[in-house]
C-alpha cells in the first residue's frame, strides 16, 4: 500500500470509491478535495466520514503541515479579534479528533490560554461543564479544567473542531456554557464549513436569541450532497464488505485480534458486493523475517508541564515546551536507525499536541521523511484502494482503563505504508499491560515495522486533585531518579536511582566501631557505612576468574528468572532492584529481556532497610509513574528469607496507609538456596562474583543509608557516590562479560524455563531452619548474626566484625575468595557436613573490641 493516494493534491481522489457507489458528492471550494476524502464507518446516524489529509489523525500527515494549518487558522482569528480582544481570548478544542488542532489553533493566536474537553474523567477533579456530540459514536463530552476561572472570563471563546457539519456540536457548546459563563463573542473554527444554507441560519438565529456574537473561520467551505437513502445504502454496503472479509472490528472475537485493510499486492476490483480488494482477515499470521526492535525513550519531558489541554495548557506551558523539545526529539532521534527513510509519530486518541509538537521538532532533527497520526476509538471500513481514504487498519484493545469500558482502538494507515519506524507517544496512564501484550499496540505495530520506539509523556496532575486534603496532607513532588555518569558508573538507560545523593556527607566508620554501636542497640546498620574494602591483587585476581568460571551459570539464571518474570508477572515489567546488591541482577534481566524478547524494559532501584522497611517514598514514585501490578522486585540472592518477610511486612503496611495498591512483594532473585520465593533462576548456592565486592561491582554506589538527621519524611533514603574509586571499578566489565553469554545459554534457558514453570516451587524455607538451628547450636540466639549462602558470607567478611564461618564439606572453588577472605582478617574456617548452604557467616555475637569467641560454642566478653 502507498499512502501517497491520500494525498489530495494526486490524480486520485480519495473520496472516488465512496462517492461512486454512493452518489455522495462534495461541492464547494476548489481545495476541498485537498482537504477531505471519504470513507466509511458503521455510524446509525451517518454512514459517511469525511477524511481530512490535514489533520494528521486518520492520514499519516507531515507535521508542519498539521500544524501550519491549525497555526494559520489561529493566526487568522487574532486578525479578526483585533491584538487587544485576542489577548483575552480562551480556546477550547473538542475530544478526541480536535484536540491537537485547537492547540495549534491557540499557538496562532499567541497568548490564549487552552483547554480541550475530555471522554476521561479524572479523579477529584470538579466537571466545570459538558455537551453532547449528537452525531459521534461517543457522545459525552467534559470540561476539566485546572483552573475553573478559565472559562469564566468574559473575553472571546474560541472553539476548534475539525470539521463544521451541522452545527449541532457547537451549538450544544455554547448553550451550555452560557448558561453558567456568558460573554459577548464566540468564533467557532474549523478546517471545513460543510454546514447547509439551513444549518448556517441556525447559527445566526441562535447567535441572537443569546445575545451574543459569534463568527466563524474556516479554511475551506462547502457541502455534502447526500442522495435519498444514502444512509441503509451505506450500511449495506458496510456489511457486505464485512461478510466479505474487510473487517470492520465490531463485534467477533477475531476483530481484535487481527489487521484489516490493505493488501499491498494489487488495487481494487470496480464494484460491489465483492470487497475491492480486502485483505484476507489482514494480519492473522505472524510477521516472518526479523523481530521488530522495541526501544522505550525516556524523552525528559519537563517535570510538571501538563502533557496537553485536558486540564488547561497556558501560554507559560507552550514556552516550557518550546524550549525543551530540541533536547526531546534529540533522545527520540537517537533511538531510530540512521538509515531510516520513512518514519512515523503515532499519538494516542486525545494525546495529540505533544506528539505533533514531538514530530514536528523530529521533522527538523533527521533527514527521514517524518509523518504523523494518531489512534482512534472511530471504527471505520478499510478498503484498499487508490480512491479510498482509509487503506488499512491496525485493531487493538484499549489500553488506558476507559471509563466506558474495554473495547477495540484503532490504527489506521499505517499497516502497509513501510513505514521503517514508528514512534508510538502515549501518556503515563495508557502505558498498561494491554499497551504491550500480544495482541496490543504495540504488537500490532511491530508485525509491519524493524522499529517501534515507545516514549511515555507523565499524564498530568492537575492541583485540584488535592482540593479536598488539607496542606499538610499534600504529597511532596519527589524528585526524578538519579542516572549515570552524574550518579553511578551505569549507563542512564540501565537503571534508575531512587535516592538521593548524599556523596558529600562523611558516613564510613571503621568496621569494629560500627559493629559495637549496632550490637549495642546504639545504632541502626543503616545509619552509617562501612569503610569501602579495597581488595588486594590476589583478590582480584579471584574475582576474575570467578568471573569467567561462572559467567554462563549465571548467564542461563539470568535468562531463566527474567523469563519466568515475564510468563508469569507481567509482558512488561517494570524491574525494581532492592539496592545494592539487586542492582546488577537487575540491569542484566534487563539486558536479556532486550536480547532475548526486544523489550526495553524500565529498571530502578530503591532501597530497602532490615527494620525499617521498603522506602515509601520510592513506592509513592513507582505508583505515579508505572502501574503498581507491573513492578517486580529484583534482589541477588536469598539467605534465611529475612528480606524477603521485611518487604512483604513493608507493602502491607504502605497499603494499609493509603498508599496505592497492586504492588506484589515477591521477590524475584537471581539463586534462592534458602527456598524463601517461587520466582527465581536457580537454588543453587553459588559463587554470584558482584557478591566478591562492594561498589566497585554495583555502580560505585555505597549501600543504603536512612538517618533522620539525612532523610526527612518526603526524602528518598540516601546513598553514595564513589567516585574516587573509578580506577578499580568492574561494574560494566562484570555485566558485559555475562551477557556476552546469553547467546550461548539460550537454547538451555528456554528448557529450564519450562521445567521451572512446570515444577513445584512452594518455598520450604529450609534456610530459615537451619539458621535457626545454627544460631542455637553456636550460643547465638540472634538470627540476624547468622548469614547464610555464599553472598551473605561474603558481605560478613567485608563488612561485619566475622566471628567464623562455617562451609559445606567438599565446597570447591565457589569458596576460594571466602578462603582468601577469611585468612586475611585471621577468622576460621570450619568444614560442615550437613549444612544445606555452600557456607554460612557467623558475626561476631555480643562484640565488643575484647571479644574472642575462642571456644566455638560460647562467646567470651
Amino acid at each position: 500500500m502507498n499512502n501517497a493516494v491520500n494525498n489530495g493534491h494526486d490524480a486520485i481522489w480519495s473520496g472516488t470509491w465512496v462517492a461512486e457507489r454512493l452518489g455522495v458528492e462534495l461541492v464547494g471550494d476548489d481545495t476541498l478535495t485537498d482537504l477531505l476524502g471519504l470513507a466509511l464507518r458503521r455510524n446509525p446516524k451517518r454512514a459517511h466520514l469525511l477524511v481530512s489529509h490535514v489533520l494528521g489523525k486518520h492520514i499519516p500527515q507531515s507535521p508542519s503541515v498539521v500544524h501550519g494549518h491549525g497555526f494559520a487558522l489561529g493566526r487568522r482569528v487574532r486578525e479578526l479579534l483585533g491584538a487587544e480582544e485576542a489577548a483575552r481570548a480562551v480556546v477550547l478544542g473538542y475530544a478526541e479528533t480536535a484536540t491537537g488542532l485547537g492547540h495549534c489553533v491557540a499557538d496562532g493566536l499567541g497568548a490564549a490560554p487552552y483547554l480541550h474537553s475530555t471522554r476521561r474523567p479524572v479523579a477529584g477533579v470538579v466537571t466545570a461543564g459538558g455537551f453532547e456530540e449528537s452525531h459521534s459514536h461517543a457522545t459525552s463530552h467534559l470540561l476539566l479544567p485546572e483552573d475553573p476561572s478559565l472559562l469564566a472570563g468574559d473575553g472571546p471563546l474560541v472553539l476548534v473542531d475539525d470539521e463544521f457539519s451541522t452545527g449541532n456540536t457547537v451549538l450544544n457548546t455554547i448553550r451550555a456554557l452560557h448558561e453558567r459563563y456568558p460573554r459577548r463573542r464566540y468564533v467557532v473554527v474549523a478546517l471545513v464549513d460543510m454546514r447547509t444554507a439551513a444549518d448556517a441560519g441556525r447559527l445566526s438565529d441562535f447567535a441572537r436569541e443569546i445575545g451574543a456574537r459569534v463568527d466563524l473561520v474556516a479554511t475551506a467551505s462547502g457541502t455534502v450532497r447526500l442522495p435519498e437513502g444514502v444512509l441503509h445504502k451505506g450500511q449495506e454496503l458496510v456489511a457486505r464488505y464485512e461478510a466479505g472479509g474487510a473487517d470492520l472490528g465490531a463485534g467477533s472475537g477475531a476483530a481484535s485480534s487481527r489487521t484489516s485493510g490493505g493488501d499491498p499486492r494489487g488495487s481494487a476490483a470496480a464494484t460491489p458486493p465483492a470487497p475491492a480488494h480486502p485483505l484476507p482477515d489482514g494480519d492473522r499470521t505472524p510477521r516472518t523475517g526479523p523481530r521488530s526492535h522495541l526501544t522505550r525513550v525516556d524523552v525528559g519531558w519537563p517535570r510538571g508541564l501538563p502533557d496537553g489541554g485536558r486540564h488547561g495548557f497556558t501560554p507559560a506551558h507552550r514556552d516550557r515546551l518550546e524550549a525543551a523539545l530540541p533536547a526531546m526529539a534529540s533522545r527520540l532521534a537517537e533511538a531510530i536507525p540512521e538509515n531510516a527513510a520513512r518514519v512515523l509519530v503515532l499519538g494516542f486518541e486525545e494525546l495529540m499536541y505533544a506528539p505533533l509538537r514531538l514530530a514536528q521538532q523530529l521533522e527538523r532533527t533527521v533527514a527521514a521523511d517524518v509523518r504523523y497520526s494518531t489512534t482512534t476509538r472511530s471504527p471505520v471500513l478499510a478498503v484498499d484502494d487508490p480512491g479510498y481514504a482509509i487503506r488499512s487498519r491496525l485493531v487493538f484493545p484499549a489500553h488506558d482503563d476507559p471509563a466506558d469500558g474495554p473495547g477495540e482502538r484503532y490504527a489506521y494507515n499505517v499497516a502497509g505504508a513501510g513505514f521503517d519506524a514508528v514512534v508510538a507517544v502515549v501518556d503515563s496512564v495508557a502505558d498498561t499491560r494491554e499497551l504491550h501484550a500480544p495482541d496490543g499496540l504495540l504488537s500490532r505495530l511491530a508485525a509491519h515495522t524493524p522499529h517501534v520506539v515507545l516514549a511515555v509523556v507523565p499524564s498530568y496532575v492537575p492541583e485540584p486533585l488535592y482540593a479536598a486534603a488539607l496542606p499538610e496532607e499534600r504529597p511532596a513532588m519527589l524528585p526524578d531518579p538519579l542516572r549515570g555518569p552524574a550518579f553511578s558508573s551505569y549507563a542512564p538507560e540501565e537503571v534508575g536511582w531512587l535516592l538521593q545523593d548524599l556523596s558529600d556527607v562523611t558516613l564510613e566508620a571503621p568496621t569494629e566501631e560500627r559493629e559495637e554501636a549496632i550490637q549495642s542497640g546504639g545504632a541502626h546498620y543503616a545509619e552509617s557505612l562501612p569503610v569501602e574494602y579495597q581488595p588486594s591483587e590476589q583478590y582480584q585476581e579471584l574475582f576474575h576468574a570467578a568471573l569467567e568460571t561462572s559467567a554462563a551459570r549465571i548467564a542461563q539464571a539470568v535468562g531463566v528468572v527474567t523469563d519466568a518474570v515475564i510468563a508469569e508477572r507481567s509482558p512488561r515489567p517494570v524491574l525494581v532492584s532492592l539496592a545494592r546488591a539487586g542492582t546488577p541482577v537487575g540491569v542484566l534481566m534487563r539486558r536479556w529481556a532486550q536480547f532475548r524478547h526486544g523489550l526495553d524494559l524500565p529498571h530502578y532501584a530503591v532501597s530497602i532497610v532490615r527494620g525499617r522497611g521498603i522506602d515509601a517514598n520510592a513506592l509513592r514514585w513507582l505508583a505515579a509513574h508505572h502501574d503498581p501490578r507491573d513492578v517486580v522486585f529484583v534482589d541477588g540472592w536469598t539467605g534465611k528469607g529475612a528480606i524477603t518477610r521485611e518487604l512483604a511486612a513493608a507493602i502491607e503496611d504502605f497499603e494499609a496507609g493509603g498508599g496505592a495498591a497492586g504492588f506484589d512483594a515477591e521477590i524475584a532473585v537471581l539463586a534462592d538456596p534458602g527456598s524463601c520465593v517461587r520466582t527465581y533462576g536457580t537454588r543453587d548456592d553459588f559463587l554470584i562474583p558482584s557478591a566478591c565486592l562492594n561498589s566497585t561491582v554495583s555502580g560505585l554506589v555505597s549501600r543504603t543509608v536512612l538517618r533522620a538527621d539525612l532523610v526527612g519524611p518526603d526524602d528518598f533514603h540516601g546513598a553514595k557516590f564513589y567516585r574516587e574509586l573509578a580506577g578499580t571499578d568492574v561494574s560494566v566489565a562484570f555485566l558485559d562479560a555475562i551477557a556476552a553469554r546469553f547467546p550461548e545459554v539460550a537454547d538451555a534457558v528456554d528448557g529450564a524455563v519450562k521445567e521451572l514453570l512446570a515444577g513445584d516451587r512452594t518455598p520450604s524455607w529450609e534456610g530459615w531452619a537451619a539458621v535457626e538451628r545454627i544460631s542455637e547450636e553456636y550460643g547465638i540466639h540472634d538470627v540476624n548474626l547468622v548469614k547464610p549462602g555464599v553472598g551473605e558470607t561474603t558481605r560478613v567478611l567485608l563488612r561485619r566484625v566475622p566471628w567464623k564461618i562455617l562451609a559445606r564439606a567438599g565446597a570447591g572453588a565457589d569458596l576460594d575468595h571466602v578462603r582468601l577472605l577469611a585468612e586475611q582478617r585471621g577468622v576460621p574456617v570450619e568444614e560442615v557436613g550437613d549444612l544445606p548452604y555452600t557456607c554460612v557467616g557467623l558475626i561476631h555475637p555480643q562484640y565488643t573490641r575484647g571479644a574472642t569467641g575462642a571456644d566455638g560454642k560460647a562467646v567470651a566478653v
